[in-house]
């Protein structure tokens, strides 16, 4: 709790301590002197009053000074003038204190929602230590370093852009931007991002990005921007309070005349009018349906999952499809051998390291992925000296002479070109990479790209969640595509596909989903992607969902969704935190409504006094914030039960 809220809940303590006082001594007669006299009643009751209630009165007298005099504080102020002006001295002083209270809640629930997105303006580093060439190390902002600096992270410094590990083994804690506890292994070669926290080791990293482009700006920037993008409830809701809030004041001064005038009853009539006016007051709508939305960003955000705006919360609470990316986005995007099959007579691990050879200058993800599995089983080193030349044989492979002899590494176009009898692998969802030596079969390595360890269980997770259809897009063969399908429990994959074709095939599901009530607001649709391919697709759908660790800048900047450490279960998570957020919400809307509508009516006939004006008010306003902040509560660490 900050300096400034305790300041002011003392004040409010103090004050309605004093009212007690008061009140008891008041209705138990104890001062008779005292209280019979009504001046003496009134200015007794003005002290707690204005101990409690004087920024209301300011704010309704500067409101009036700026011509801006329409908002709840002016209601409140004549409300209560009214309850002091008929002899309601206790009740005018009992709806100062208590609204006070609700406001006071009201800055609490904002200040814990504001403090999970607060908490992201730390992670912003102060300094950046780099190395210069003479070995000396300078100290300087982080906005003047440049790509390829050489910074030196020592432990418990956060890291200020992002780039690659030089040198130096650390955890790094990234529970700021992903969410989570559990601190991250890097080692030299690795990438790390800025806002991160270095641990016990001593790191040289060498920067990739600019201050203003790495991860730690992004973040920021997407977080302050959020705010602006209203959802279609709190529109309405601004909308209905401005409308509102003039037709109830004018009841409160219909009420008040006419009545008076018929019956001759002044006093009477006033009073239900200031009961009338305080209980029509819109700030438990006004109040808790922004907060809801707020503390589902502040959630997201405190889970890993950045949302651009509410309306994007609204959007992923309705969601019915949910379009996917394959490489790097349900698969790791980096090709492994998966299994070798060497012909009879020949060793797998000699098997590996003639096709390492002939592959010894490729840069081909196939080739590489080659090179590390001869590595991982072996201690042979690939010397590209023993190759005398290369041939790339176009959608088949290449030919290679290593060693005087000539080796074959390709498809089953190339040993059939080649007149090379080979034996056909089985693996459809494999890329099979047939070897042979001069006219003799070797055998096949079999590459996969593998998939992510947590996609069968985020596809699952989404479908736990009420989506509907899980579809995937790739530019990969068929046979591949259908084998990730299967395994993962997609309902459909659309294979072989441009990045253009991605764009049509998006819209074509768009048009689908309009006879499921896409028009109406009632099903949408959400695309996730990584890369620089993915951007058209990204802003194309109702909502873009980009992996925000290992995901492109253009990717990031096309979606409306960010998840932060790439790990595809914080979408369900999301989806949860939306549905949730949108629930919260409604739930406000309706129980304000139905309260406030029963008392209105009832304070019309007389029925409901000045103290259940209160309860409608500041009660419905405080159950409704308290309600709203459930929301601060999601917290999950990804991989266990919730």
């Amino acid at each position: 709790m900050t300096p400034k809220l305790k300041q002011e809940l003392r004040k409010i303590l103090t004050g309605i301590g004093i009212f007690f006082v008061l009140l008891i001594l008041d209705k138990t007669g104890a001062v008779p002197v005292v209280f019979h006299n009504r001046l003496l009643s009134f200015l007794l009751y003005l002290i707690p009053y204005f101990i409690c209630g004087y920024p209301v009165v300011r704010k309704a007298l500067l409101g009036i000074k700026n011509h801006q005099p329409m908002d709840e504080s002016l209601l409140m102020v004549i409300a209560t003038i009214g309850a002091f002006a008929t002899g309601e001295n206790s009740e005018a002083c009992a709806v100062m204190a208590f609204y006070q209270v609700g406001e006071w809640f009201q800055s609490y629930a904002v200040g814990k929602s504001r403090k999970n997105i607060a908490d992201l303006m730390d992670i912003v580093p102060e300094e950046a230590n780099v190395e210069r060439a003479d070995g000396t190390v300078e100290t300087i902002d982080p906005d003047e370093v440049s790509v390829g600096d050489v910074l030196v992270i020592k432990a418990g410094e956060k890291i200020p852009v992002d780039g690659e590990v030089l040198s130096g083994e650390s955890m790094v804690n990234t529970a700021a931007l992903t969410g989570e506890s559990v601190p991250r292994s890097v080692h030299p070669g690795e990438q790390v991002i800025s806002g991160c926290i270095n641990g016990e080791g001593l790191l040289r990293v060498k920067a990739s990005k600019e201050f203003e482009d790495s991860t730690v700006s992004k973040i920021l920037e997407l977080v302050e921007n959020a705010s602006e993008k209203k959802s279609r409830t709190e529109n309405f809701i601004t909308r209905f309070a401005r409308v509102y809030t003039p037709i109830v004041v004018y009841a409160a001064v219909a009420l008040a005349i006419i009545p008076s005038i018929l019956t001759r009853d002044p006093a009477t009539w006033i009073y239900r009018a200031c009961t009338f006016r305080v209980v029509s007051c819109p700030c438990a709508l006004v109040i808790s349906v922004p907060l809801a939305f707020f503390g589902g960003i502040g959630a997201g955000s405190r889970n890993g999952v950045l949302v651009k705006g509410s309306n994007y919360l609204e959007l992923l609470a309705r969601l019915d499809t949910m379009v996917s990316d394959k490489t790097g986005t349900l698969t790791e995007g980096n090709f492994k051998v998966s299994e070798i099959l060497p012909a009879e007579g020949v060793d797998p691990t000699e098997l590996l390291r003639i096709a390492a050879l002939a592959e010894g200058m490729s840069t081909h993800p196939i080739a590489v992925s080659i090179r590390e599995a001869l590595s991982a089983a072996s201690d042979f080193e690939v010397n590209t000296r023993l190759v005398t030349e290369t041939e790339n044989v176009s959608g088949q492979g290449l030919i290679a002479r290593a060693q005087g002899k000539a080796v074959y590494v390709g498809n089953a176009g190339l040993m059939t070109a080649h007149s090379i009898s080979f034996h056909k692998a089985q693996d459809p969802a494999a890329t099979v990479v047939y070897v042979a030596e001069e006219q003799r079969y070797l055998g096949a390595i079999l590459i996969k790209d593998q998939l992510k360890p947590e996609a069968k269980e985020a596809i699952r997770e989404m479908k736990a969640e009420g989506v509907r259809n899980i579809v995937m897009l790739t530019g990969d063969r068929q046979s591949v595509g259908d084998a990730v399908g299967k395994e993962l429990g997609l309902d459909t994959v659309y294979a072989e596909l441009l990045p253009q074709d991605k764009v049509s095939k998006v819209e074509e599901l768009l048009k689908g989903l309009d006879q499921r009530g896409h028009q109406q607001g009632k099903a949408e649709l959400a695309f996730v992607g990584d890369g620089i391919n993915d951007a058209p697709v990204l802003a194309r759908a109702d909502v873009g969902i980009a992996m925000g660790s290992m995901g492109s800048d253009a990717a990031i900047e096309a979606a409306d969704v960010v998840i932060m450490d790439d790990d595809l279960r914080r979408i369900p998570l999301a989806i949860r935190i939306a549905r949730r957020t949108v629930g919260i919400s409604t739930q406000n809307i309706v129980f304000a409504l139905v309260v406030k509508i029963l008392i209105l009516i009832l304070g019309a006939l007389g029925i409901a006094n000045m103290w259940a004006a209160v309860f409608g008010d500041v009660g419905v306003a405080m159950l409704c914030i308290l309600n709203s902040m459930r929301l601060l509560r999601i917290k999950r660490s990804i991989g266990a039960d919730q």
